[in-house]
């Protein structure tokens, strides 16, 4: 991610999602290495499958554009067009990741290491919750002072943008889905059909993010 971030100009809108999945993966692997958690290995093994998702979707724009989960398309799409705000782009490839892959992330995490979605590790998911609100709080400071501020100053009022979309609500949400998931997890075709619909419904609110506000 900070490779990412060195390599992606400022008017790419994927270079300000990266931006903040990184202030929220730092702060995640800062509480891993302090013991925040009852299960630190289960949670650091999670927390590279998740990324994993996001940078095969990345590779596969470059590579394999037909590849690319509808979730994320929209963001892809977009990045360069004008018009759309930084603040737009970074919660559209939140949307993306968190409502789509955190679930599979979560599914492939318990199988990797040979434990289930219990209730053990729903508190450990969601002690993750006050460590991304504190660094969303943060997040919407870069978003409301400085250079990046000005250029937001253009759009009208995107706080509502911020204030209309939560990383809690859509941790929320990813952990129903990765239950979901985990039971049919060896029923190809009801999987199958779970992932194309959330993969469909997750592009669609990404789409409505990034309707240009200029």
């Amino acid at each position: 991610m900070r490779l990412i971030d060195q390599t992606l100009p400022a008017h790419d809108g994927v270079a300000w999602f990266n931006k903040m999945y990184l202030k929220v993966t730092e702060s995640v692997l800062e509480a891993v290495g302090e013991g925040f958690f009852g299960n630190p290995d289960l949670m650091s093994h999670m927390d590279i499958v998740f990324a994993n998702l996001y940078f095969r979707a990345l590779y596969d724009d470059i590579h394999h554009p037909d590849r690319v989960p509808r979730a994320w398309r929209p963001l892809f799409g977009c990045r360069s067009r004008s018009g759309i705000a930084p603040i737009q782009f970074a919660v559209a490839g939140m949307n993306a990741h968190i409502n789509r892959d955190l679930a599979l992330a979560v599914v492939q995490s318990c199988r990797d290491q040979k434990c289930s979605p219990t209730s053990r590790v729903k508190k450990d998911f969601d002690l993750v919750n006050p460590i991304l609100q504190s660094a969303q709080e943060e997040i919407k400071v870069w978003f409301a002072t400085g250079f990046v501020g000005l250029l937001d100053s253009a759009f009208g009022r995107l706080d509502d943008v911020m204030a209309n979309w939560s990383i809690v609500r859509a941790r929320d949400a990813g952990w129903i889905n990765s239950l979901m998931l985990w039971e049919i997890r060896d029923k190809s075709l009801l999987r199958g059909a779970f992932l194309t619909n959330l993969d469909h419904t997750v592009g669609f609110a990404g789409r409505g993010l990034l309707i240009p506000t200029a």
